[in-house]
């Protein structure tokens, strides 16, 4: 909105729209249906549109489930990693929706979460002995 109001302020103040479509670095058909829509709706036609498009394939609270699936499952206690195939495997049971690998990969980017891999823990790991052997002088 910000752009389109600077382009109808250039064209006021005595730029052709070809100036203002070069200042603003748009196109000058974009500055003519700036200058149309708003000639004939005032600053209503400069608002942003609905766009048409695919509908997302999850609810948001789909998403929060699937969201709280990965959280409670990613750090296994008895070892072992959360794979993206089981993440395909979990969409498809719980919600029926099929996802490709890199697909979900884009979903978790969505959610907030990065595809680090944490080191898996064996299941016989001790944390005593752990603690101990870092203190053990060299």
């Amino acid at each position: 909105m910000r752009i389109r109001l600077m382009a109808l302020s250039h064209i006021k103040n005595g730029a052709n729209r070809t100036q203002t479509a070069q200042y603003l670095h748009v196109s000058r058909r974009m500055v003519n249906e700036w200058v149309k829509r708003f000639n004939a709706h005032g600053l209503h036609g400069l608002k942003e549109k609905n766009r048409s498009g695919r509908p997302r394939a999850l609810s948001t609270e789909q998403l929060e489930q699937f969201k709280a699936y990965v959280l409670s499952h990613a750090i296994k206690p008895d070892g072992g990693r959360l794979k993206g195939t089981l993440m395909i495997t979990y969409v498809e049971r719980e919600f029926g929706v099929t996802y490709s690998l890199t697909n979900i990969y884009r979903l978790l980017h969505q959610l907030g979460f990065s595809w680090l891999t944490s080191r898996s823990k064996h299941p016989k790991q001790s944390e005593e002995a752990q603690e101990t052997f870092k203190k053990i002088q060299n």
